[in-house]
């Protein structure tokens, strides 16, 4: 069975850091993208940060400069450092994990999501 737990969410002033992480087991295959997505109250669940199998990356521009994804293939998890944290990054974060297969078929895989709060 496919789990994805992310770890790390917490509350934090706002200018401040945290570090979430989320780990995936019982994927069979290599894990070709990993991910971040939040949702904040009353909002769409929107695109955060990624990071594929060759390392390249690509970040929404709300959070350019401010967060880092990192990852650790031999581990199948993934990092987002946040650092410069604002109120408007309050939401529960949901890491991602896709595995492509011949053509547009691919598998995708969600955590359960964790929660971050900035106060200001």
């Amino acid at each position: 069975q496919v789990q994805l737990v992310e770890s790390g969410g917490g509350l934090v002033q706002a200018g401040g850091s945290l570090r979430l992480s989320c780990a995936a087991s019982g994927i069979i295959g290599s894990i070709n993208v990993m991910g971040w997505h939040r949702q904040a109250p009353g909002k769409q669940r929107e695109f955060v940060a990624v990071i594929a199998d060759d390392g390249s990356t690509r970040y929404a521009d709300s959070v350019k400069g401010r967060l880092t994804i990192s990852s650790d293939n031999a581990k199948n998890t993934v990092y987002l450092q946040m650092n410069s944290l604002k109120p408007e990054d309050t939401a529960v974060y949901y890491c991602n994990a896709i595995q492509y297969y011949s053509g547009s078929d691919h598998d995708s895989y969600w955590g359960q999501g964790t929660q971050v709060t900035v106060s200001s």
